[in-house]
């Protein structure tokens, strides 16, 4: 068995590496690596492989930058090259990135079996890009690899034959349990000067939250309040800094007292930093979902969230609009110890990615 695994921004790289080593351990299987270059930055791309103990990618597509359609279709265009070059059995793409819908799209149409990992979540905002992405690949997937029940709802809802369904849990917490013990030796607290429990971590990326003067504006109101309690850790999107230049308002997030700002960190650093929090805000998928595996209190600026999981059994809580005096009082209770309890969801227990390539293998 031949498979081609897609990564095109960095968390892709958290859910193929234990994808990766669990084919490589099936007799008779072929795993290779495609990179898209969705998202791309030499340098964490390079600590996240090695880190992830990953081999450089087999094929990276060097995608062009642009709006989603632009990338889409030059990922499309370059990925129909490698597919005719590889004749794989199956591409396994993973997430709700744009490189997850080119890639699944152009195999589908040579008749290359596709399996989706996280299928199945939503959202509800049809405003999100992803969403549209999640549905999409939903649709086209010759089998689908379910995280949590809500997954198994949706599908089940939206006509999907549930022969192609399977429940297996979650690779993102895969590569969370296997690393863990590594990330807690890095010295990463010591050199920013920060104790356990002693500091929020915040990352904030979306466009809803990071494209407006007006969001931004709240966001440094936010952080100031924060500030006066704990000390502020603030590994910075590209994005979010981007914005935060534009509209004139970066000295004035430096100048806040108790705050730090971080380029974005490694794999092994932020795993280390969030495990240490005594919260985390964010508006990421993924640390939703790393928060509840790891009982870290955690704020997610969101009206929805297509890990409701995290909500329901996990440690997360959605705050739907980035109001500073809601979110302020909010914080304050967590940092008061009055924090809400959360359990492991099921079948989030480091082995997803061996159940996923047995069933390939066994398909």
């Amino acid at each position: 068995m031949n498979v081609l695994s897609i990564v095109g921004a960095r968390p892709n790289f958290m859910k193929v590496a234990p994808l990766h080593r669990a084919f490589l351990s099936q007799p008779n299987t072929q795993s290779k690596i495609v990179h898209t270059g969705q998202h791309y930055d030499h340098l964490l791309s390079d600590i996240f492989i090695r880190q992830l103990d990953l081999p450089q990618p087999d094929h990276f597509l060097n995608a062009l930058p642009g709006s989603p359609t632009q990338q889409m279709a030059d990922m499309m265009h370059k990925f129909d090259a490698v597919l005719h070059a590889e004749q794989p059995d199956w591409v396994l793409v993973v997430g709700d990135v744009t490189s997850t819908l080119a890639c699944a799209r152009v195999a589908a149409q040579r008749g290359v079996r596709v399996a989706h990992v996280e299928a199945g979540l939503r959202s509800g905002d049809d405003r999100m890009p992803e969403e549209f992405n999640r549905i999409e690949t939903d649709r086209i997937a010759d089998v689908l690899f379910v995280t949590e029940q809500s997954g198994l709802d949706n599908l089940r809802r939206e006509g999907i034959s549930h022969e192609k369904v399977h429940f297996v849990g979650n690779v993102m917490i895969d590569s969370l349990v296997q690393y863990r013990q590594k990330a807690t030796k890095l010295n990463t607290l010591t050199l920013l000067g920060v104790f356990p429990q002693q500091y929020v971590l915040i990352t904030l990326h979306r466009p809803a939250n990071v494209d407006t003067e007006t969001g931004l504006e709240k966001l440094l109101q936010l952080i100031r309040g924060i500030a006066q309690h704990k000390t502020v850790l603030f590994p910075i999107h590209p994005r979010t800094r981007a914005n935060l230049t534009q509209f004139g308002l970066m000295d004035r997030l430096v100048a806040i007292p108790g705050v730090r700002l971080l380029e974005p960190q490694g794999y092994l650093e932020f795993l280390n930093l969030m495990d240490n929090a005594s919260l985390v805000i964010t508006d990421s998928g993924g640390i939703q979902e790393e928060t509840t595996y790891l009982n870290v209190p955690c704020l997610t600026f969101r009206h929805s969230t297509e890990r409701p999981v995290t909500v329901d059994l996990g440690t997360n809580q959605l705050l739907d609009d980035l109001k500073p005096e809601t979110a302020l009082r909010k914080v304050k209770e967590i940092l008061d110890g009055r924090v809400k309890t959360g359990q492991v969801p099921p079948l989030w227990d480091g082995q997803a990615a061996g159940r996923i390539a047995r069933i390939l293998t066994s398909l």
